[in-house]
This record gives C-alpha cells, structure tokens and sequence, in this order.
C-alpha cells in the first residue's frame, strides 16, 4: 500500500477515485498516522460503494464494532493499488526496474514527449510519483 503522504498528494493533485470491489482507504479527517491505524477495503459483502444524484458514499453493511452506516467519499481517502496506478499511466509507462543500487524501484514514463523516471522505496510508491507528476503537469 502507498504512503499516507503520497495518497494525499495524489488527491490534492486532482487524482479522481471511483470506487470499485479490492479499493482500500482510511478515514480522510481521522490521525492514521498513529500506530494500529485502520484500513478498509470496499467489498460487496462489507463496504459497498453507493452512488445517488447527491454523490458517492461508502455504506457499511453489518460492521458492528463501527457506528456508521455510510462516509462521503470526500470523506476517504483512496490508496490506489500498483495495478491502478499503472492503468492511470497508460500508453505513458514504459518500465518498472529494480534500481541499481538496490534500493528501491524506478518507473520510466515518456508523457508529452519528455522522458521520466521516477524512484521510490516500492514499487508501489514509484508508480504514484509517476502518476502524480503527470496529473500535477495535466493540471497545468
């Protein structure tokens, strides 16, 4: 899963979440940073995504130990999957490497011509500063 920090620059970026069955998020407003902090996975069965005139909600069905039927998904905030991610780049990806030292993972992306890579610890976190650096240079 990626960063708290990086899922929230994904969402200051504009990166836009439609929920569907395997997407995981924790409570937007809630200190995850704390340890035992909580992650939910939308599920048919549990968490189902709901979406009405008004907006998209996330009702939860028969959890008990929570008092809450249903968040707003401006409420949530969505820690996309490295398969997400890497849809989100699509034709613009070109490869996912382990980087030489070893330490960590690049993804080289060419998106409007110029050539990028970009490193991180996981695999996971360099495809979301790929991303995020194409949503921040679409926003523009």
């Amino acid at each position: 899963m990626i960063s708290r920090p990086l899922a929230l620059r994904l969402r200051q970026a504009g990166l836009v979440w439609r929920p569907a069955a395997g997407d995981r998020f924790q409570f937007l407003a809630q200190d995850m940073e704390s340890t035992g902090a909580e992650a939910f996975t939308v599920s048919d069965m549990t968490i189902e995504a709901h979406a009405y005139p008004t907006g998209t909600v996330l009702g939860f069905n028969g959890t008990t130990e929570w008092a809450l039927d249903s968040i707003a998904i401006e409420e949530a905030l969505w820690f996309p999957r490295e398969d997400q991610l890497r849809e989100a780049l699509k034709g613009t990806f070109e490869t996912l490497e382990r980087d030489l030292s070893g330490d960590g993972w690049r993804v080289t992306c060419t998106f409007r011509g110029e050539r990028r890579t970009h490193l991180a610890d996981t695999a996971e976190d360099a495809y979301a500063l790929a991303v995020l650096a194409e949503v921040e240079a679409s926003s523009v």
